[in-house]
């Protein structure tokens, strides 16, 4: 009998200890904060992809992977270039992708992703004059530059 030779092993699509992989962690975070920002609800980009709102919800915790043509259909939906998802990705996501870290990282939250964020970047688009949203953008980084 034949002996067959012994697969190498396969990195799954899951993280370590069997929750959802850091990248597409990542992703899904992106495609919330793009929709968020566009003030877009998870309903209306499921009723563009065809999908229900829960899909749209495993899609954005990372649960379901997102494949190749799904998230080429999802940028064109929220307008951003496929490459905008793949964009500040944590330092977990990156090294689980080249397999050189042999240690999990704690995962790097976006804080562009907390909805305290996204609503103050809503507010800030809805002022309509463009030398008072200039004139608040440098108050806001004055106060930061002297807090810091």
């Amino acid at each position: 009998m034949d002996e067959v030779p012994e697969q190498p092993a396969r990195r799954g699509r899951r993280g370590r200890g069997g929750g959802p992989h850091p990248v597409d962690i990542h992703v899904g975070s992106r495609v919330r904060m793009r929709r968020t920002l566009l003030g877009m609800s998870q309903e209306k980009l499921g009723e563009a992809l065809g999908l229900t709102f829960q899909q749209v919800q495993k899609y954005e915790r990372g649960a379901n992977r997102i494949g190749a043509s799904r998230l080429h259909e999802i940028s064109h939906i929220l307008d951003v270039p496929v490459s905008f998802f793949f964009e500040e990705m944590g330092s977990e996501a990156a090294a689980s992708t080249s397999g050189l870290s042999d240690e999990p990282a704690e995962f790097e939250h976006d804080p562009l992703a907390k909805r305290e964020t996204l609503e103050l970047v809503r507010a800030y688009y809805r002022i309509t004059d463009p030398k008072v949203r200039k004139r608040i953008f440098e108050l806001t980084k004055a106060v930061a530059n002297a807090s810091g």
